[in-house]
């Protein structure tokens, strides 16, 4: 076994990977940007050292940088965790040149893995089904549209590189055939470098099931499968395992296939097999296709060490310093049901941005493991992943489990930054996914039910109201007093833009009554806890003006300064702004040219992603304020349209 290994990452699958490695006696060396010089896992590790800016191509990308600090800090395996190098078979090949280990499978395996087409391909010759499709190398777009042709709409369009849906295009009619590739190959281009695509036929009724394989090089056992088909825009969002509704039969089938396709490279290590089933009749073992091979350890793992009571990251420490596989497939068995739910810094009301911010306050609940690479007090980054945690939890069957992530979910605390925990919340209670009854599509379908916002009650808006006070944790002469009447004061609070005015009644240190809306609740306290209108009083949490009440999953108000308010300019509505730090990638507009409203005029591309910004109304375009591959920060106008009164004229 190692005594020293090096994380080349960053975030939670660092502080996870040193986890596992302090219980096993391994000390571990942690490399960090510019960005992540406070972070938690430099906090965590027994080293950590420096290795570049905060973007990650001078950085978490500099391959050569990260095996000069394993060599220098006496490491002898690099564990690359997901994203990153961690599928790049040129790192893999450098770190075995340098005398290192890498935790991970071959360059060769990974090779035959990354690019979709050849992968299906070998899946063929393996004797693992494969999805009817386009796999070959002629990218002529004429010749692409026929092939969608003769496959049949609808049809997938999807870049043979990396993966995470960046390049991939539904397309239902051929008409939108050619825009769908356009897109789908400009976005491929720059998250991969490599504009190529393959087209597939798009099951009607898709579900995402995956089954996580081990090797050691020549032969490979499965540890079953998990569900990832509750998914938005081909991001994942809550898995589980087992699949609901899998019979024996199938998950027999599925893992003869996936231990097929890893025997068939010579796979070594933790790696994920991907299937495209059609859940339209049932699951059936005539009715599932390969997608591709993820050769390293899933996000989403967690739910499969839950239900077998296996340590991935412990088999991948030891199959890479040369142990044999530590249970064969007869010893693997599945117990109970587990839920992981993915926490994100994002604006779910704004088409589910990326958002940025300081964690304010962060809180887990008892008993629910939570695998974060933040605490309170971090930043939200914009060069990284916006995740804040994975929420896992198990029981003993499917329901159970499903209730204990509902309950998790609720008791979350976050503030500081939106975050889709409502969105979340809203998933873990709803009737389809609750009965089962899961594929690709699900959110899309109920997308508006889904992201409505809990608004705040007039309880949530007094005691938002009595903590802006100070009122929660004082007693006696603090909390004010006036002669002959209760001393009244007003508290004017802000929520997403609202100003909202609070009268507070201090009776006593114990007693308030709070006014608002037309409506007064009572705030009594007895035995050390606050009571409102005779109900228990949710947690809240107080930094600076920011007051978080955590009910409904969380509600923010800020306290309103009546001497800077005034100063407090209002927006210009004509002006295109970036709603967050990135890169510009593109832009459609030109002084004097006519929009109309929702035309797109520019895209940012932040946070992995490109998001399009559009035109807010019709108008004539007034002056362009930047150019093609400017960075920009939050609130940067980029766009401004003549004014109304300007265009009239």
């Amino acid at each position: 076994m190692f005594d020293t290994i090096l994380i080349a990452n960053r975030g939670e699958i660092a502080c996870r990977v040193i986890d596992t490695a302090r219980r096993m006696g391994v000390r571990t060396v942690a490399v960090y940007s510019d960005a992540d010089r406070d972070a938690k896992h430099v906090a965590e590790a027994d080293r950590a050292v420096h290795i570049g800016g905060a973007a990650p191509s001078e950085s978490y990308l500099r391959g050569d940088r990260i095996i000069e600090v394993a060599l220098a800090t006496g490491a002898q395996a690099i564990h690359p965790g997901y994203g990153f190098l961690s599928e790049n078979p040129d790192f893999v090949e450098a770190v075995e040149a340098a005398g290192l280990a890498f935790i991970g499978p071959s360059a060769k395996a990974i090779r035959a893995m990354g690019l979709k087409d050849a992968a299906k391909a070998l899946m063929e010759e393996a004797g693992v089904p494969v999805v009817p499709g386009y796999h070959g190398d002629n990218q002529d777009p004429e010749h692409l549209s026929g092939a969608a042709d003769a496959i049949g709409y609808p049809v997938l369009i999807k870049a043979v590189a990396g993966g995470g849906g960046k390049g991939m295009r539904l397309v239902e009619r051929p008409e939108n055939f050619a825009e769908a590739l356009d897109s789908a190959r400009g976005e491929a281009r720059t998250a991969f470098g490599n504009d190529a695509v393959l087209i597939e036929k798009f099951v009607q009724k898709p579900r995402h099931i995956e089954l996580q394989v081990f090797g050691d090089g020549e032969t490979a056992v499965h540890l079953f499968e998990r569900d990832c088909s509750l998914q938005r825009r081909h991001q994942k969002v809550i898995e589980e395992a087992p699949a609901p509704g899998m019979t024996e039969e199938m998950r027999a089938a599925m893992g003869r296939a996936a231990v097929r396709a890893a025997e068939a490279i010579g796979y070594k290590g933790a790696g994920t097999i991907e299937f495209i089933v059609d859940g339209s009749k049932g699951l059936r073992t005539d009715g599932f296709w390969f997608m591709e091979m993820n050769t390293r350890l899933q996000v989403e793992h967690p739910v499969t060490e839950a239900i077998t009571g296996v340590d991935l990251v412990e088999w991948q420490l030891r199959v890479a310093s040369g142990e044999a596989l530590p249970k064969r497939q007869e010893e693997l068995s599945i117990n109970g049901h587990a839920f992981e739910a993915r926490l994100y810094a994002e604006d779910v009301p704004k088409g589910f941005l990326p958002a940025t911010g300081r964690l304010a306050h962060l809180k887990f609940p008892d008993g629910v493991r939570a695998d974060s690479g933040v605490r309170g007090g971090d930043e939200i980054s914009p060069f990284y992943d916006p995740m804040i945690a994975k929420l896992i939890v198990h029981g003993t069957s499917r329901a159970g489990a499903l209730r204990r992530l509902a309950t998790a979910l609720e008791a979350c605390e976050v503030s500081g930054t939106v975050t889709n925990l409502a969105f979340l919340g809203a998933l873990a209670r709803h009737e389809g996914f609750a009965a089962g009854d899961v594929d690709t599509g699900l959110i899309g379908r109920d997308l508006d039910r889904l992201v409505e916002a809990p608004e705040p009650a007039p309880r949530e808006v007094a005691l938002a109201a009595l903590a802006a006070l100070g009122l929660l944790d004082r007693a006696g002469f603090e909390t004010g007093f006036s002669l002959w009447t209760p001393l009244t004061r007003s508290v004017h609070l802000r929520r997403e833009g609202e100003e909202m005015v609070v009268k507070v009644r201090t009776l006593s240190a114990d007693a308030h009554d709070v006014e608002w809306g037309g409506t007064t609740v009572q705030a009594r306290r007895g035995g050390g806890r606050w009571q409102l209108d005779g109900e228990t009083a949710p947690p809240v949490a107080v930094t600076g003006d920011l007051v978080a009440v955590f009910a409904g999953y969380g509600m923010e108000f800020e306290l309103v300064d009546l001497l800077a308010r005034d100063s407090l300019a209002a927006g210009d509505a004509d002006v295109i702004e970036a709603p967050m730090p990135g890169l510009v990638k593109a832009l459609f507009a030109a002084p004097g040219q006519t929009v109309k409203q929702g035309d797109r005029l520019a895209v940012l591309e932040a946070m992995k992603m490109e998001h399009s910004l559009l035109a807010a109304r019709d108008g004539t375009v007034a002056e362009v304020l930047v150019a093609e591959g400017d960075q920009v920060s939050a609130g940067a106008a980029l766009v401004r349209l003549a004014a109304e009164e300007e265009d009239a004229a």
